[in-house]
């Protein structure tokens, strides 16, 4: 477990680091002062978020954060210094082949009894929801702004009975062959399966190279009943039987029920919001953690 530690306007992680973290901008000349009685005078002017070297390092030292090496000094560095690019390279330069050495196995906690499971919607594939949506896929890019349209009009008129009307964008399914056009098919297939959508209509233009009825084979047969298709070019005014059809699925998805399910059944995604200067000590750790815990129960990160 960290060790950290913080006084004023900055934060040491690990006992053994040889840098702490400014947590506002420093001026060359101010004095810090460490939990031990060290005190120093800093060298450098220093910007919020950034390494404050607390240990004079001759070159060639690991630097060392978070209680790990983050690098290796390419110069002497004074205690007092400010740390970056500028005094600090990596230290797998010339490294052509990495492999992940893990030490001591982690013992991960699992969550508490009252947050393994989650109130979702079990769809027909055993997939878990945790909304009831109605969405709106559209075979080709043509009609994308036909689908816009309808989604805004749906979301007027059942937004309130379900957790939200959306459509998906693309500029695909006109002029494609072959793997192309399956490929294609086989993405749109998956968003009319997704768990969080308790309906799905399927707009075709009439046209395009994916067809609404080739296309309603790539759905799994178990998913056909709470999805309904519609020709553009078929129907004397597409928003109005696009709204009907959208109301068919409304009242199906009403009958959709949130029951209790157990945390394994969640698929959760990751992605980086942006590093900056504190993210490693920040939102990173806790990331961490959490995702311990949600595989511990089972979860499936992504």
């Amino acid at each position: 477990m960290n060790t950290t530690s913080t006084i004023n306007n900055w934060i040491a992680i690990q006992p053994q680091d040889d840098v702490i973290i400014a947590l506002r901008d420093y001026a060359k000349g101010e004095r810090i002062t460490l939990p031990d009685g060290v005190s120093f005078t800093l060298l450098d002017d220093v910007p919020k978020g950034h390494k404050i070297a607390v240990h004079t390092l001759a070159p060639g030292d690991d630097v060392m954060k978070y209680g790990f090496s983050i690098g290796i000094a390419q110069e002497q560095i004074e205690q007092g210094s400010w740390i970056h690019s500028h005094n600090l390279k990596t230290g797998l330069h010339g490294l052509l082949e990495y492999e992940y050495q893990p030490g001591a196995k982690v013992q991960t906690d699992m969550p508490p009894e009252h947050l393994r499971s989650f109130d979702g919607y079990l769809r027909p594939n055993g997939e878990a929801g945790i909304r009831n949506e109605i969405w709106i896929v559209n075979t080709v890019g043509c009609i994308n702004k036909v689908c816009e349209a309808l989604a805004r009009m749906g979301q007027s008129q059942f937004g309130s009975r379900v957790d939200g009307v959306f459509h998906f964008p693309h500029p695909f399914g006109c002029s494609q062959l072959g793997d192309d056009l399956k490929y294609t098919q086989q993405l749109l297939a998956s968003l009319v399966e997704h768990p969080n959508a308790g309906g799905v209509l399927v707009i075709g233009l009439g046209c395009e190279n994916n067809q609404v009825d080739e296309f309603r084979e790539c759905i799994a047969p178990e998913y056909r009943g709470k999805v309904r298709f519609l020709k553009a070019q078929e129907t004397d005014d597409e928003l109005e039987e696009g709204l009907r059809l959208m109301e068919e699925l409304v009242e199906i998805a009403e009958h959709e029920q949130r029951q209790p399910l157990p945390l394994s059944k969640l698929k959760i995604g990751l992605k980086c919001g942006g590093s900056d200067g504190l993210s490693g000590i920040t939102a990173n750790p806790l990331v961490g953690a959490v995702a311990d815990m949600l595989v511990a129960a089972g979860v499936r990160l992504f």
